[in-house]
């Protein structure tokens, strides 16, 4: 899927999806971590229409792409698995279903888009259609791009996530290429 929180597209597992869900719109649930999206999980804080949006889990805010396998089991066990939207710069296994959408690329780590959409925005999903987006108008996202840039050092940042990082993933993430240029190591990333 490609659009205006993932430029560079984001991957769904079509056949895990059914029918009726193959277009979805819904209120955003921003989660700067997996840790803080199963507390709301499980808290009973999601319900039914939500778009559970987890950022600053892919190749650099991680880092290192770890699998969003609780979110998507955890709204299952709670009977929202076909009531709600997961979408994610993380990764998903090949044994997830549901509207699970993962690898959107740029990751919010990297100036992406995901990372401008705030609590409440309201996502529209078409599968058939290969599209997702937020929806707000440009110059709206092009404004909170603006803000979040003025925030210098804090830009593209999690807000407040404790999580410790060894030195070998902050070496990664600081040689990282985004999920849609594969997730390898670049050295030139290091000259930027």
């Amino acid at each position: 899927l490609y659009g205006n929180i993932a430029t560079d597209g984001c991957v769904v597992k079509t056949a895990g999806v059914d029918d009726d869900n193959l277009t979805f719109n819904g209120k955003a649930r921003i989660f700067e971590s997996q840790d803080d999206a199963v507390a709301a999980i499980l808290g009973d804080e999601i319900k039914a229409g939500d778009v559970v949006l987890i950022r600053y889990e892919g190749p650099r805010g991680g880092p290192g792409m770890q699998e969003m396998l609780y979110p998507t089991s955890y709204l299952k066990s709670k009977g929202l698995g076909k009531a709600c939207a997961l979408i994610t710069d993380g990764r998903f296994s090949g044994g997830t279903s549901g509207l699970s959408i993962g690898h959107a690329s740029p990751e919010a780590a990297e100036g992406g888009a995901i990372g401008l959409v705030e609590e409440g925005d309201m996502i529209e999903i078409d599968i058939p259609n290969r599209t997702i987006n937020v929806a707000i108008s440009d110059d709206e996202l092009a404004s909170r791009r603006v803000a979040m840039e003025a925030k210098g050092a804090a830009a593209w940042k999690p807000v407040a996530r404790e999580r410790h990082v060894s030195a070998a993933l902050r070496a990664y993430a600081a040689m990282a290429t985004s999920a849609s240029k594969g997730a390898v190591r670049d050295v030139s990333q290091l000259e930027r």
